[in-house]
C-alpha cells in the first residue's frame, strides 16, 4: 500500500494531467487526493463515488425527454414563397428574372444539371424525394409549387 500511495503521489506531483487524473482514478472510493503543495500531499478519507450509475447499479439510468411538435401547416402561399426564396439563394438564377411562370431552361438559362441540383434543393427544403420521372416535368417554379401541394395534400 506505501508504494502505491508513494506511487501516486509521483505522478500527482508532475505537471501533466492526464497522468494527475489517471493517478487519482486509481485511489479508491472512499479516499480522494487533496493538494497543499507538490511535496505535501494529503491522502484525506472522503468518500467520493468514482463509477457511473451503469456502473454502480449495473443498468442505465436514464433520463430523457423528447418533445415532438407538429410541422408548420403549409399553405400554397408559403410553398410559392419557400420556392422562390431557394431558387434565389440559387447562384445560376438571376433573381430579377425569376417568376412563379419562369422556365428554368428556357428563361433562366439552366442546363439540365442544373435543374437536377434545383430539384434536389427543393427535395432539401420540403424533406421528401421527388422521384426522377417526376422531377423530368418539374421545368417552373410554379409547377413545383403545384407539385408540393399534391404531395402535401393542400387543396385551396
Amino acid at each position: 500500500m506505501a508504494s502505491l500511495v508513494h506511487s501516486i503521489r509521483t505522478l500527482a506531483c508532475r505537471n501533466n494531467p492526464l497522468l494527475r487524473s489517471l493517478a487519482i482514478r486509481t485511489i479508491s472510493s472512499s479516499s480522494a487526493l487533496q493538494q497543499r503543495s507538490c511535496n505535501q500531499r494529503i491522502l484525506l478519507a472522503q468518500p467520493q463515488p468514482l463509477l457511473s450509475n451503469f456502473e454502480q447499479s449495473g443498468r442505465w439510468q436514464l433520463e430523457c425527454t423528447r418533445s415532438y411538435s407538429a410541422k408548420e401547416p403549409l399553405t400554397h402561399q408559403l410553398i410559392k414563397e419557400r420556392v422562390l426564396l431557394v431558387l434565389k439563394l440559387y447562384d445560376k438564377v438571376n433573381p430579377e428574372k425569376l417568376t412563379l411562370e419562369s422556365h428554368f431552361i428556357n428563361d433562366l438559362g439552366l442546363d439540365s444539371l442544373d435543374h437536377v441540383e434545383v430539384i434536389m434543393a427543393m427535395e432539401d427544403e420540403f424533406g421528401f424525394e421527388i422521384p426522377d420521372g417526376d422531377a423530368e416535368k418539374l421545368f417552373r417554379p410554379a409547377d413545383i409549387v403545384q407539385y408540393i401541394a399534391d404531395k402535401e395534400d393542400i387543396y385551396e
